[in-house]
């Protein structure tokens, strides 16, 4: 059943009543928790517990606002009416080919479009409106593209020439002689587009049911296969047949950062924060980060680390982790945006838990064109599945826009 938009705002309004008496809960606890430690030098069990419990109803209802939010911004899929003629043709015959396997409709498309065909492993390319929906989606639930750049290509690979130092600039009088600038030192960078898929099965009755956008049922079915598959590569990736992540690139201490590698700076304490100003580490990583890229940087980390960080207070007792001011808005750390990316390391010795930088400019998602989808109502039957690929890669840009904290000395 299909939610009103005013039913959607109100359940968006009450998910975010829950989530703020959440806070507020844990802040009275923790503040609890932390009387006690000042004046009896450890906290009582009890209470400790129902502090842990509390974070994890937190992590809930901010869960649960999140999902809301997101469902109450996505519009309906469909072709408009006054929609051009051949988008609507291409619609028709892709929608024709998802219900009942007929594929004439695709094929006369694609020959007149000189189309190379299927390509080698079947399919047929998704109307482009399907494609917006599934980039739209993904950028919404996948944490590492919502806030790195990306870049639409028609090849297979995406190479850019990036300036390391910059051009050499001076001042000179009106009429001193201009010396030749020196030249920038510069390197290519490739970003391979790799091939991700999902498989998702629907029944026969499903297809034949007329009410059912089969549009909307692809683009919901494929994009939490998509963002799990891109949310893992992006941080971690090897680069082998998938994108390369952030993580997996070469590391040096921020002293000693180079063109190539990404800065650390260390907690000085092997799998946790220091004891005493644990605090000071994260404001020694923001601001091993240049002004220039500071302005629109983004921590990003797991739930746990979080959780760890939603504890800790400036000197005037002001908590440092600060909710979301408003639905479908982000948390924010020392007023910075907070990304939870689960696939971040926990805690551990040397681990890189947290990183911190402009992605927008550090990071780089290729798409090349194109959603391709293979219906097979054969290797499962009764059901349908229906193999859906896109190409996708990724991988660091700007060396010196993203800092990692790694908890080790």
């Amino acid at each position: 059943m299909t939610l009103s938009p005013e039913t959607k705002s109100a359940d968006v309004a009450a998910a975010f009543e829950d989530f703020a008496r959440a806070f507020e809960a844990f802040k009275e606890t923790n503040d609890e928790r932390l009387a006690e430690i000042e004046t009896r030098m450890s906290a009582d069990v009890v209470r400790e517990d129902k502090l842990s419990r509390i974070d994890r109803a937190l992590d809930e209802a901010k869960g649960r606002l999140d999902r809301l939010s997101l469902d109450a911004r996505r519009p309906a899929l469909g072709g408009a009416p006054g929609a051009d003629p051949a988008v609507r043709e291409h619609k028709t015959a892709f929608d024709l080919y998802v219900r009942s396997g007929e594929a004439a409709g695709l094929k006369s498309l694609e020959a007149k479009a000189l189309s190379a065909g299927s390509g080698p492993d079947g399919g047929y390319l998704a109307p482009a409106d399907i494609e917006r929906e599934v980039l739209r989606r993904l950028a919404d639930i996948s944490p590492i593209r919502g806030i790195a750049a990306t870049r639409l290509i028609s090849a297979g690979q995406y190479k850019v020439a990036y300036a390391v130092t910059g051009a050499a600039a001076g001042w000179v009088g009106e009429g001193t002689p201009r010396p030749q600038t020196a030249s920038p030192a510069l390197v290519e960078l490739t970003f391979p587009a790799m091939e991700l898929y999902a498989m998702p099965a629907a029944t026969q009755t499903l297809l034949d049911d007329a009410v059912v956008d089969v549009d909307a049922w692809i683009a919901a079915e494929v994009e939490t296969a998509f963002a799990e598959q891109e949310g893992a590569a992006f941080v971690a990736g090897d680069g082998v047949g998938k994108p390369k992540g952030f993580l997996a690139y070469e590391r040096a201490a921020n002293g000693a950062w180079t063109w190539g590698r990404l800065g650390t700076v260390a907690t000085g304490v092997a799998g946790a924060f220091p004891a005493g100003n644990a605090s000071d580490v994260l404001v020694d990583l923001v601001h091993a980060v240049k002004a220039g890229y500071r302005q629109n940087a983004t921590f990003v980390m797991n739930r746990k680390t979080q959780s760890a960080i939603r504890k800790f207070k400036d000197g005037q007792g002001n908590y440092l982790w600060q909710p979301p001011a408003t639905p479908g808005a982000g948390a924010t750390l020392m007023t910075f945006p907070v990304v939870e990316a689960e696939d971040m390391p926990d805690m551990a010795p040397n681990a890189a838990a947290i990183a911190f930088g402009d992605f927008r400019r550090g990071y780089l998602v290729v798409d090349r064109t194109g959603v391709r989808v293979l219906r097979d109502p054969y290797s499962a039957k009764p059901y349908v599945l229906f193999y859906v690929t896109k190409r996708v890669g990724g991988g660091v840009q700007d060396f010196a826009a993203i800092k990692l904290l790694t908890f080790g000395a």
